[in-house]
């Protein structure tokens, strides 16, 4: 279960959705729908929430959301390329108006030293054709990358939103 501070935050974002009368999308690898989980918790969410991809394989990228597969062999699947390429898609695949993708690692294995565990990826996309993206690199167990990535991901969404962006 979502934490009260990822609770507080997915209430804002509800709020600043329906406000402005939007639907978001998600796209999720390395947290395995955790974001859409936090979201969905809010009671009412149905206004706003549209749908989740959870798209942790890279076929699954491939086959839901459009990724190219050029992008995967060339940046890998944890990749700023790769993240804007599932937001843009999780769009196209559904009436959003806004989408935000995270796809990294999440641990404890499957690190390098240029991407090391705790390595995510994010990117926020709005109809409108706007995408931003970011690389952080968390701190901790897995959990504790999952919930930062979720965290991170709904402030991002909650500044596009709030018209910030």
């Amino acid at each position: 279960m979502a934490d009260n501070a990822l609770i507080t935050l997915a209430a804002e974002l509800q709020a600043a959705l329906i406000r402005r009368g939007w639907k978001l999308a998600l796209a999720e690898s390395c947290t395995g729908g955790m974001a859409a989980q936090t979201v969905t918790a809010i009671p009412g969410s149905s206004a706003c929430f549209e749908r989740g991809f959870v798209t942790y394989s890279n076929p699954s990228k491939i086959e839901m959301l459009g990724v190219q597969p050029q992008t995967l062999a060339r940046h890998g699947a944890v990749s700023e390329e790769t993240a804007k390429e599932m937001a843009q898609g999780a769009l196209r695949h559904s009436p959003a108006h806004l989408a935000a993708a995270i796809t990294g690692i999440a641990g404890p294995d499957g690190g390098s030293p240029e991407k090391p565990v705790g390595t995510v990826c994010f990117a926020w996309a709005n109809a409108n054709g706007y995408t931003r993206s970011a690389t952080h690199c968390f701190a901790g167990d897995r959990d504790a990358v999952r919930r930062q990535s979720v965290e991170t991901v709904l402030r991002g969404l909650l500044e596009f939103a709030n018209g910030g962006v």
